[in-house]
């Protein structure tokens, strides 16, 4: 079975289209769909199949809107029977990479349930509904495009799911307007509890956020939120909303969700009718989180935008340095980049709350004993350009520890070029990176490389030409994946090697070089071939030797047992890279 598969989250908008018109509704204007076509299904499958001959497969396809139930009942049934067929039709390969197989799965607001309730009776669509706690407020804000009250229909088609095994739950978002009715909020959820077919154990809180244009409703601030999740617990624990309280309701802020996303780009993508795909239901019509056009774009090209607009946007708003000492930044990773941005903060929105969480279920959510190394690693993918000041102090080497090595190496003069810093220097468009043995180095340099990134080598005179035949002797370049794969009968786990490439030294020595003492080799389109192999979770990995120094390093381990012991990972001169390939579109 192919193991190069990505897999990704896939939230499909077969219609703009809403039956009501929340107040406080962020695509306002935008849930009127005029749209008359035969694309409700259309679009779906032609995005899976396109998706699929890339390698790239949804491991979970939600429905979401507008308002998925304002569909004809031919066009909802036609969907939910295809995403059935689909996780029966792959549910090998989802299985074969840990994937549990799931049911069509709608987010509705429940006005308009009862008008498809044989269709989620015949595939055992699991419902997501969404109503305004305290119910008060629910008739207030959630109305109807004639400014009806909604929350009695609702509740009775509710009703309609008592004798359907489903999975069913509904959500409540939560701003300050509702925050000050906290007993009303307590109230209603032992109602639905008491009085519904809901199991209130499977409920989810959501934290409501605003922009600067919202007068309607307002945010709790971070205090308040705190307060809202003590007082659920006081109310809630050690009843029968027990696990509840301690688990689901609040899942919104642990890892299970997209809080655990170092770049939710590589993962969560909504697909509309049309073909747009944006990054979310929170950066949906929005031109900074919009991917591209499944029917005009390549995968490739939608990929990249996703990876890199992300990136972007984290770094418009920069990284907070309060992160540094938290040892749950490997959890959180500092929050979403579209309320970051919306609020122009540079970390989670919910970060006391967060923390108050984890703390709550230390068993689970450890404090990080390797923060240093997480901050680094976190800020190497997503901030690398202030990474280096936070390389961890305590993983520098100690050069009483290479003491034997360094002794070798200088008794050895081939030994010396292949340790030797000034050997090789890449330049990346027009900064210069000198490349060290990573056996030797005592910092660690990643840099980022684009699709318009230059990239040039530079070989110092006499590392190619001193040795018995130079004319046989080849600059050796070996690219390395950061995903790891299993090696040899040692079992040894090692970043997966993708190329090794070889340029003779003569044809080398035909280039004319602008760098004094050095020769030159424009590496750009030899390392291009590759970018599609490379790692987008992991810092990936060059090195630089000679053939023959290749040759005598190997020799040297087979007859000095010190040397070997010292040198088993790569010695040669390297660095390490992402490779972000950025195309601008319509909308940047």
């Amino acid at each position: 079975m192919n193991n190069n598969y990505k897999f990704i989250h896939l939230l499909y908008v077969p219609t703009m289209n809403c039956n009501m018109q929340c107040k406080y509704c962020y695509l306002k204007e935008n849930t009127v769909d005029l749209k008359q076509d035969n694309k409700y299904l259309k679009t779906l499958k032609y995005a899976v199949n396109k998706f699929k001959k890339a390698n790239i497969i949804p491991f979970n396809i939600s429905l979401h809107g507008g308002e998925i139930t304002t569909l004809s009942k031919k066009d909802f049934r036609d969907i939910i029977e295809y995403i059935s067929n689909y996780y029966k039709d792959n549910k090998r390969l989802l299985e074969f990479n840990n994937f549990r197989i799931g049911e069509p799965h709608i987010k509705t607001n429940l006005y308009h349930l009862d008008k498809h309730i044989d269709t989620i009776k015949d595939f055992n669509v699991s419902i997501s509904g969404s109503l305004d706690l305290p119910f008060s407020l629910h008739d207030e804000f959630r109305v109807t495009k004639g400014n009806q009250k909604t929350l009695d229909k609702i509740l009775e088609n509710i009703k309609l799911l008592e004798n359907i095994p489903n999975k069913k739950k509904v959500s409540a978002t939560i701003f300050k307007e509702h925050y000050e009715r906290i007993d009303e909020i307590i109230e209603d959820i032992k109602y639905l509890e008491k009085n519904t077919c809901l199991d209130m154990n499977d409920f989810n809180f959501m934290i409501g956020f605003v922009s600067e244009n919202d007068k309607l409703l307002h945010a709790m601030t971070e205090d308040e939120q705190v307060k809202f999740y003590n007082r659920m617990k006081k109310e809630f624990i050690d009843t029968t909303l027990d696990y509840g309280v301690r688990t689901t309701w609040f899942a919104e802020f642990n890892p299970t969700y997209c809080t655990n996303c170092d770049n939710c780009g590589e993962k969560f993508f909504l697909l509309e009718r049309d073909g747009d795909i944006y990054s979310c239901v929170r950066g949906q019509k929005n031109p900074d989180f919009y991917y591209g056009n499944i029917y005009k774009d390549t995968v490739e090209t939608i990929m990249n935008n996703a990876r890199t607009k992300i990136f972007l946007n984290h770094n418009k708003i920069g990284f907070n340095s309060e992160c540094l000492d938290c040892k749950y930044l490997y959890l959180c990773k500092t929050g979403c980049p579209f309320v970051k941005n919306n609020y122009k903060t540079n970390k989670s929105y919910t970060c006391k709350l967060q923390q108050e969480i984890y703390k709550d279920n230390n068993d689970i959510y450890k404090e990080d004993d390797n923060n240093d190394e997480s901050v680094y690693m976190y800020l190497s993918k997503m901030h690398p350009n202030i990474a280096q000041k936070y390389y961890p102090q305590k993983n520098k080497i100690n050069v009483d520890d290479i003491v034997q090595l360094t002794d070798i190496i200088k008794q050895d003069e081939k030994l010396k070029y292949i340790y030797d810093p000034k050997a090789f220097i890449l330049k990346v468009d027009n900064t210069e990176y000198p490349l060290e043995s990573q056996i030797l180095k005592n910092k660690r340099d990643i840099i980022y490389l684009t699709e318009k990134s230059k990239i040039t080598l530079y070989i110092k005179n006499g590392v190619l030409e001193n040795c018995d035949y130079p004319v046989n002797n080849s600059l050796y370049i070996m690219l390395l994946s950061g995903n790891l794969v299993q090696y040899g009968d040692e079992n040894r786990i090692k970043q997966e090697h993708i190329m090794t490439h070889q340029i003779y030294t003569n044809t080398i020595l035909k280039n004319k070089s602008d760098k004094t003492c050095y020769h030159c080799v424009d590496i750009t389109n030899i390392i291009a071939l590759y970018y599609k192999e490379l790692s987008n979770e992991n810092p990936n990995n060059i090195f630089f030797t000679t053939s023959e120094l290749r040759d005598y390093h190997y020799n040297k381990q087979k007859n000095n047992a010190y040397y070997h012991i010292q040198s088993i990972n790569l010695p040669f001169q390297n660095i390490e890279f992402f490779y972000i390939n950025y195309k601008e579109d319509k909308n940047d």
